[in-house]
């Protein structure tokens, strides 16, 4: 044996003087061992011994190597993994939808900077550097980043918020600040690779968020779509509608406008999705088309527009002012630059930042659940996967250097992902030819741009948004799965309709989050019984032909005759008329259902200890001596009357934990093991309760458990080991062709499988279990496992050899691999004072029909 290092020397001794016991633990009970008891060894090189992870370790595998850095490099730019194979076929694609995407992004962009309180050139700048951008660090083909209605709604209330409070900042200072430093918290989160994070955030709402900003928008457009005058479009939604309908003898000339376009963009869509029905040869012709619609309704009242006003001012551009706009017969646009006007470096400084620091977060939450839940939504359904957190990189790189030309926040757009999705984009270079479109719109067509209507823009805008309300078909899908949410649901849209947007958030939010810490504290865990059940094909068992009667096999891995764990108590779902049989009296199995934390630590444990101390009863009623040697809590009988004793009560003597669901815990779940352990042991005095653990996916776990003392027997009340009988769990080497598999038909044709919870054992034996297949076996020193093992490395059946490793660690005995296993160590292991009360059938049934239940 090497001696140790000076490190390690060191570390001892410092340990020494800080009173840090080292060795806190004797797994084995190696000092305590008394002649002729069952034991193991695990000094042998043939043995598998688990050892336990160390700081060291998870500092190692949390530590990035040189490979790391450079996958992580390579990821920031996934470009670079498609780029070199682009081909004709991916451009055709990219330029159908890239122009489909550019006629759809320009009249939309401009209408939203409206809701921006920004000027509409302004909406063209973000959608011309959201979509040139984004296809650098884009993990989705059919994400479409740029102006929003939700996040131009935010923006303009943000910017209507700060110049009251500062009139001297314009606008589009504030809007190009706040799209600055929300783009660089987005993109140091996902630079941090923290794309978990809107996980948080649930369905329910972002569903609740969207519906509610819909109807927000859609609701203050009616202002414009109507020409009202008189009314302030940003008050809470239903103030909006009651001032609307108090001042509807203000309605403009504008409404002839407006509600014909909106009639028509909702006539377009609907004749030309009856087309694609009717005759679906034709159906991406009709899609097509039906894309255009907002282009064609633009351009039809621009016209009409151009053919009323057209005799205001002459056509030098100078006379088109906000004057000659005045003189209009209905609302138009006005005057938009040409190119980029306002290029140029932010802004950005504490007396700008706090006029609109309250709002970031949820500027920040608005950015991420519209682009993260729309790019994952259509890569589910195109078949691909996207990083959420190279995500949070590309829309806060956009966002940064958007500004730049001019741009304010943007993220991705649901309507027009959907569009470009059908479209048949192939690669997000798409995009590049959108911002080509952008651009030729930019410097060509703002004469154009000055006729456009104001009404036809609210349309559009109303539009557009009735997309995101969510249906009631729905809702009721929501209802069906988790009524709680629906609740949640409701309360977010009645919120932003009485509120405003950012408060909605906020609730939503909040209540998914609350609703989820609810449940992760109040989780409540299954007591389990045992039911043996048979597969059924049609009328038949499953081991059964319709063709033969000769039974499958029973080597056959898929036979049909098992046992399964069920609640006792079939909250579940199982039929209450199953008679469930219990392990053992005293012996109880319970399943955590969500994670074992110490948030709900005391929850799980007091419904252990509740349901035990029901159902068993104390080990020695007897053992106070004196009246006054009781507990305040447990007074018992009154003076001069007899205990209580409930004979027919069994006691406590085995608990199996089912892990299964749980991957780590802390220092305050093992702490209440601990202390529950404490409390049973007082409670079965002078015996002592065995803990049996199943089913542990995690290392780390496993060194939190033995930490605390579990994991293997529990010494009695003098300090030693009493005798016990380990079980462990061994596999065979060579699949179905291997010698343990012949051998397992060999003796399944010689022998039946013995039954273990009903046969006797000699004190002393070891007990291997080998898949369905159990054996026996004696050790020539009376309990050594790995003597075996030493002495042959085989398992024998007859004339055929096996090759055997254990499954998991000869030092943790009271780790199980499943529940099974658990339960035929622990009632190996059961010690009886009389031998009539051995494990057998007949007792559970008699218990059984007691009626006794112990859960």
């Amino acid at each position: 044996m090497a001696a140790p290092s000076t490190s390690t020397k060191i570390g001892h001794s410092l340990a020494k003087v800080l009173g840090i016991k080292l060795e806190y633990r004797d797994e084995t009970g190696a000092g305590n061992l008394t002649r002729g008891e069952s034991t193991f060894t695990i000094d042998s090189a043939d043995s598998y011994v688990e050892n336990e992870p160390t700081a060291a370790e998870w500092l190692r595998s949390v530590t990035p190597t040189g490979k790391d850095v450079t996958h992580y490099l390579y990821h920031l730019f996934p470009f670079t993994h498609w780029i070199l194979n682009y081909n004709v076929q991916w451009l055709i694609g990219d330029l159908i939808a890239g122009i489909t995407i550019g006629a759809v992004v320009v009249p939309q962009g401009m209408a939203y900077a409206q809701l921006a309180q920004l000027p509409v050139e302004y909406g063209l700048y973000s959608s011309f550097m959201g979509v040139l951008i984004y296809w650098f660090f884009a993990t989705s083909k059919d994400i479409t980043i740029g102006p929003v209605a939700v996040m131009s709604t935010i923006v303009g209330n943000i910017v209507l918020s700060a110049q009251a409070k500062d009139p001297s900042v314009p606008g589009h200072v504030i809007a190009s600040a706040l799209s600055v430093l929300v783009g660089s918290i987005v993109t140091g989160l996902g630079l941090l690779r923290l794309g978990w994070l809107v996980d948080f955030i649930s369905l329910t709402s972002i569903s609740a968020f969207m519906t509610g900003s819909a109807i927000n928008i859609a609701v203050g457009q009616t202002v414009n779509l109507m020409g009202i005058t008189g009314v302030n479009s940003r008050d809470s939604t239903y103030l909006v509608v009651v001032h609307v309908l108090k001042h509807l003898g203000r309605t403009h000339k504008d409404a002839a406008l407006g509600l014909t376009a909106l009639f028509m963009l909702y006539g377009i869509r609907f004749m030309f999705n009856a087309l694609a029905k009717r005759m679906p040869q034709h159906r991406k012709l009709f899609f097509f088309l039906n894309t255009l619609r907002t282009v064609f309704v633009i351009l039809l009242y621009t016209l009409i527009s151009w053919a009323t006003v057209r005799h205001i001012g002459n056509n030098s551009h100078s006379a088109k002012t906000a004057t000659a706009v005045n003189k209009a017969y209905w609302k138009v646009l006005g005057p938009v630059p040409r190119g980029f006007q306002h290029a140029g470096a932010p802004v950005l400084n504490s007396k700008i930042i706090g006029l609109f620091t309250s709002e970031i977060p949820a500027s920040v939450i608005v950015l991420l659940i519209e682009h993260i839940s729309i790019a994952k939504s259509f890569g589910r359904v195109n078949n691909y996967t996207i990083d959420p957190s190279q995500e949070m990189i590309a829309i806060g790189v956009t966002n940064i250097l958007g500004p730049f030309l001019g741009g304010y926040p943007a993220t991705g757009s649901f309507s027009r992902t959907a569009i470009k999705a059908k479209a048949g984009v192939r690669t997000p270079f798409a995009g590049v030819i959108t911002a080509v479109i952008v651009l030729l719109a930019l410097y060509a067509l703002p004469v154009v741009f000055f006729y456009i209507p104001q009404a036809a823009l609210s349309a559009v805008i109303i539009h557009a948004v009735g997309d995101l309300i969510t249906p009631p078909n729905t809702v009721y899908q929501f209802w069906k799965i988790s009524p709680l949410e629906v609740i949640i649901f409701f309360a977010g849209v009645i919120v932003t309709v009485f509120t405003s947007i950012e408060i909605g958030i906020y609730v939503t939010v909040a209540s998914s989050f609350a609703v989820f810490v609810f449940r992760t504290f109040k989780a409540k865990g299954r007591f389990l019984g045992r039911v043996q059940i048979h597969s059924v094909v049609g009328d038949l068992p499953q081991n059964e032909t319709k063709n033969s009667n000769q039974p499958r096999p029973n080597n056959d891995p898929d036979k049909s005759t098992r046992n399964v764990w069920i609640p006792i108590d079939h909250e579940d779902g199982t039929n209450p008329g199953l008679d469930i049989e219990h392990p053992y009296p005293g012996v109880f199995i319970y399943r955590f259902s969500e994670g074992f934390n110490y948030p709900n630590a005391n929850h799980y444990t007091d419904h252990l200890i509740n349901v035990i101390f029901k159902a068993t009863r104390r080990t020695n009623a007897n053992s106070y001596g004196r009246l006054g040697d009781r507990p305040w809590n447990d007074p018992g009988p009154r003076r001069g009357k007899p205990a209580i004793v409930n004979s027919h009560k069994p006691t406590l003597k085995a608990i199996i934990l089912d892990f299964s669901s749980i991957n780590n815990i802390d220092v305050t779940s093992v702490q209440n093991l601990i202390d529950v352990r404490n409390q049973l042991d007082r409670y079965t005095s002078p015996e002592t309760v065995q803990w049996h653990f199943a089913c542990i996916n995690n290392r780390w776990t496993k060194r939190g458990l033995v930490s605390g003392g579990f994991g293997y027997p529990t010494p009695a009340g003098d300090g030693e080991f009493h005798s016990w009988k380990p079980i462990f769990s061994v596999a065979s080497m060579g699949g179905d062709s291997s010698a343990a598999h012949l051998a397992e038909q060999e003796f399944n044709r010689r022998r039946s499988q013995p039954d273990v919870e009903a046969g006797r054992q000699q004190p002393h034996e070891i007990q291997v279990q080998h898949g369905d297949l159990t054996g026996e076996t004696s050790s020539s020193d009376r309990g050594s496992f790995q003597a075996e093992l030493n002495k042959s490395n085989t398992y024998t059946k007859g004339k055929y050899k096996a090759d055997l490793k254990p499954v998991q660690g000869l030092n943790r005995p009271f780790f199980h691999i499943d529940l099974t296993s658990a339960l035929q160590s622990v009632l190996q292991n059961i010690q009886e004072e009389q031998p009539a009360q051995r494990p057998e059938a007949k007792v559970v049934e008699e218990e059984d029909a007691k009626g006794e239940k112990y859960a």
